[in-house]
């Protein structure tokens, strides 16, 4: 019996530091592939197999990755006091400064590139849609991509939220808040439209008062003198709506599916920045709907939320452990993945009747934004996934107490007010 007990011990200890060091070497490739110009975005290779890199991709949704990156950065410095956790926290911030400065109009940029570089043309070709403008940065002329959405607003107040209350550093707390603070007055002065500098709306905060409400709450708590009453009296008037939307995407949990990250990135720091008060209570009402919409799914950073915002539970936190265990067998790049015809199927030929196991999903930026219904995807393995989707869940795992520090055994931390 003892010596079962001992051979438990060692092998739980040697995956506790087995999934640090695979962290380690996620955020160690990712640095050296992923952020060519300040922010986030995904090499293609010349060959499956290979890292040669050829070009990039995934330029559309850099401001949103960098900023979960920033959190995933934050929260590893909190937990291991790591300078190379911090170094990277700060450059992902400049980075994310880069994309208001470059606009003129203290507007969010998707991302920008050198417009010397070796793959602007590539890029420009593949975000045409988007429309390409362009900028001079310190004497150098840039090109920056538009039509900016909610999404990328989204993921960036969850990165400056997140690593506000992680990091002590007065100076990284100062970016964060004049960051946040010039990004709520381009808003407010647009009334919550995001106006292009050829006045071209590319999207509307004005249907959802949950992100709109969101943006101030993270406002007030970075610059409560700019914001304290701006969000006192936006929250009495849309507080009581904003369980509305929410409800919407908790209707069907399968179609766009990646509205589910947007929905709980936004409630962590909606819920956890709030106080006992009625509108806490419509926050959680709308929490509840997407909790119940996701909570079969095996989702490592949803469940991460929810420990956040809700404590320990047994069950939720051994199925986060075991779906970073998984995340672990996934391919790092897009290669095809096609369960059809071998997996049993519900109401759509290309959708599971049971979520599919992490391994076996297919391909994404980010894996818990994908439905886990999804049957197929990916394209032809040559175009590297950043690994955040790994980063973010474990860090937060190891802050919040889900995966126990190797060398402290410490218990859960109390979570970031």
């Amino acid at each position: 019996m003892y010596a079962r007990a001992l051979l438990l011990f060692f092998l739980v200890a040697s995956s506790l530091y087995s999934a640090e060091s695979d962290a380690m070497a996620i955020d160690a490739t990712l640095q050296a592939r992923h952020i060519p110009y300040g922010t986030v975005l995904n090499p293609i290779f010349t060959q499956p197999g290979t890292t040669t890199i050829k070009d990039y991709t995934r330029c559309g949704d850099s401001a949103l990755w960098t900023g979960h990156y920033l959190a995933a950065e934050a929260f590893r410095y909190k937990v291991t006091g790591s300078p190379a956790a911090l170094a990277n926290l700060r450059s992902a911030l400049d980075g994310l400064t880069l994309l208001v400065n470059i606009t003129g109009t203290d507007v969010l940029a998707r991302c920008a590139v050198p417009a010397d570089s070796p793959y602007a043309a590539s890029i420009s070709s593949q975000e045409a849609s988007n429309g390409v403008f362009h900028a001079t940065v310190n004497g150098k002329p840039w090109i920056w991509i538009g039509n900016t959405s909610r999404d990328q607003y989204s993921g960036v107040f969850f990165g400056l939220g997140t690593a506000y209350d992680l990091v002590s550093d007065i100076a990284i707390r100062a970016s964060i808040s004049s960051l946040a603070t010039r990004m709520i007055n381009n808003l407010q002065t647009n009334l919550w439209n995001v106006i292009m500098p050829n006045l071209s709306v590319s999207t509307t905060f004005l249907l959802r008062p949950d992100q709109e409400l969101t943006f101030l709450q993270v406002g007030q708590h970075v610059n409560l003198q700019a914001f304290g009453s701006d969000y006192g009296r936006q929250a009495g008037t849309l507080a009581s709506a904003s369980a509305t939307p929410l409800a919407f995407d908790a209707a069907n949990n399968q179609s766009s599916y990646f509205k589910f990250n947007l929905d709980f990135i936004n409630l962590y720091n909606l819920i956890r920045l709030q106080g006992a008060s009625a509108a806490l209570g419509y926050y959680e009402t709308g929490y509840a709907a997407v909790r119940a919409a996701t909570i079969g799914h095996h989702n490592a950073f949803f469940n991460m939320i929810d420990r956040a915002l809700h404590g320990p539970n047994i069950g939720r936190d051994t199925d986060t452990r075991a779906a970073l265990q998984d995340w672990l067998a996934r391919p790092r790049t897009d290669v095809f993945v096609d369960w059809q015809g071998k997996v049993a199927t519900c109401g759509n030929v290309n959708e599971a009747c049971n979520p599919l196991p992490v391994a076996e999903r297919p391909p994404s930026d980010f894996v818990w934004q994908l439905d886990p219904y999804q049957l197929s995807g990916g394209g032809s393995g040559i175009v590297e996934t950043a690994g955040i989707d790994y980063l973010l869940p474990y860090w937060m795992a190891r802050y919040y107490g889900v995966i126990t520090e190797p060398e402290t055994d410490e218990p859960a931390r109390r979570h970031p007010r």
